[in-house]
């Protein structure tokens, strides 16, 4: 089933950010647009790459009053040992958060019961909590930054968008 224009099930857990072990709790971030991207596991193949792209590509969605949040079933420690160990990871400045058991991960049905971690997953929640976009892909492909931050520009535009619309063209009008 599907959460798009549902609220966004809230979770409180521990999150590894910026060199520091802290609570986060979605619904605090209301008020901001919210990127939350799901992946398998730390220290794997595409997984820093994912982590890379959103960490450079930060600062964009933060100009767009967006907050960018990744999850994983890796501890919090666990975390911080790949951002001590992998440059791509340790460019990461956004909250990495810990889901041992499954329990975000299966809120937003991205929960792979056979391996015990998230499928890739990738949720846009407005200010509101209200989930606008989902996208959830195979293991093997990494999600673009590019077409996450137009997705999130063309809801932000409140208009129609058309395919491949991008900030500052017209949207459709009816």
């Amino acid at each position: 089933m599907s959460l798009v224009n549902k609220a966004a099930p809230d979770f409180e857990a521990n999150a590894f950010v910026n060199g520091q072990i802290k609570k986060v709790r979605l619904s605090s971030y209301r008020g901001k647009w919210v990127v939350l991207f799901f992946y398998p596991a730390d220290f794997t193949f595409v997984c820093p790459t994912e982590v890379e792209g959103f960490a450079e590509d930060y600062e964009k969605f933060k100009k767009k009053n967006t907050e960018v949040i990744s999850v994983s079933a890796d501890t919090v420690y666990v975390h911080q040992a790949w951002v001590q160990h992998d440059e791509r990871v340790a460019k990461a400045k956004f909250p990495m958060v810990e889901d041992r058991k499954g329990t975000i991960a299966r809120a937003y049905d991205v929960y792979n019961e056979e391996t015990g971690n998230a499928q890739r997953g990738l949720f846009i929640i407005n200010p509101d909590g209200i989930v606008k976009y989902v996208v959830i892909t195979d293991d093997n492909v990494g999600r673009s930054t590019d077409e996450t931050l137009r997705v999130l520009e063309a809801l932000q535009s409140g208009g129609l968008c058309p395919v491949n619309w991008h900030e500052g063209e017209p949207t459709i009008k009816v």
